[in-house]
């Protein structure tokens, strides 16, 4: 039977440095190189695969935040819930159903009537006559549904570098202006108090009447004095509207282009 000899006088090549070394004395790395003693580099840990962890995203009873309230039902037969800004006819014992989505909604049930006030509001009352003023809807008595939905941008007042502007929602409106949506009721709070001497309104010329345009007033109301609590002006965009631009009735040069789309 044959066999290997020794190698006690033999030599070898170095996989790594082509240096020569005995043979007996060179060692065999973890990927398959044979290198000389003082060339050896063992297997780091790094190199090792991590094995598979877990990594749970379910919670165990959760508790998400809710905003309440979700829904209120005054009748003697039960009905469904209705669909948010849908009109319903819910029996003729005037029962009254109230949808308030937003968390700054407060809701009063009297009886046949319902008083209903803050943004994003839906009401449907079967037996009532409905009087709606800006985020307000006062129900009481025949038939009708009211939905007041209202978007509110916060308007600061802020001088980048070339003069006091009107930021939206903490930005500059590009050359491009905003969009906003015929028959979309849209509030411009100039609650914070950079706004103090800078009332905002609208016009179809750029800047207003710093620039020989009126203002323009079609579905335009205002509220409070800026820069306090509770100050707004507020826009329901007729259907075919042109394109508007805020200005500042005090100072030029601080509004932007609105698209009415």
């Amino acid at each position: 039977m044959g066999r290997f000899a020794t190698g006690k006088f033999a030599y070898g090549i170095s996989d790594r440095s082509g240096q020569r070394y005995k043979l007996n004395q060179m060692k065999k790395e973890w990927n398959g190189l044979l290198v000389g003693p003082d060339e050896y580099d063992p297997k780091h840990p790094q190199l090792e695969p991590r094995r598979k962890a877990v990594d749970p995203q379910a919670l165990m009873n959760p508790r998400p935040n809710r905003v309440e309230p979700l829904d209120v039902f005054v009748g003697v037969h039960p009905v469904e819930k209705p669909s948010l800004n849908t009109p319903q006819a819910l029996g003729k014992v005037g029962v009254v159903a109230v949808n308030t989505p937003d968390s700054g909604v407060t809701v009063n049930v009297t009886g046949l009537s319902a008083s209903v006030t803050g943004s994003g509001v839906s009401v449907s009352v079967a037996d009532a006559d409905v009087n709606v003023t800006g985020l307000s809807a006062s129900v009481a008595g025949s038939g009708v549904s009211v939905s007041v939905n209202v978007t509110i941008y916060a308007i600061t007042v802020v001088n980048p570098g070339s003069g006091n502007k009107y930021y939206q929602d903490g930005v500059l409106p590009g050359a491009g202006g905003v969009d906003l949506s015929e028959g979309q009721t849209y509030r411009f709070d100039q609650s914070d108090s950079s706004n103090s001497g800078h009332p905002l309104r609208f016009s179809t010329t750029s800047d207003g009447t710093h620039n020989s345009g009126s203002e323009y007033t079609t579905g335009v109301t205002t509220a409070g004095t800026p820069g306090s609590a509770g100050a707004y002006t507020q826009i329901t965009v007729a259907s075919g509207a042109p394109t508007l631009y805020t200005y500042c009735t005090n100072h030029s040069g601080m509004g932007y282009k609105v698209n009415t789309v």
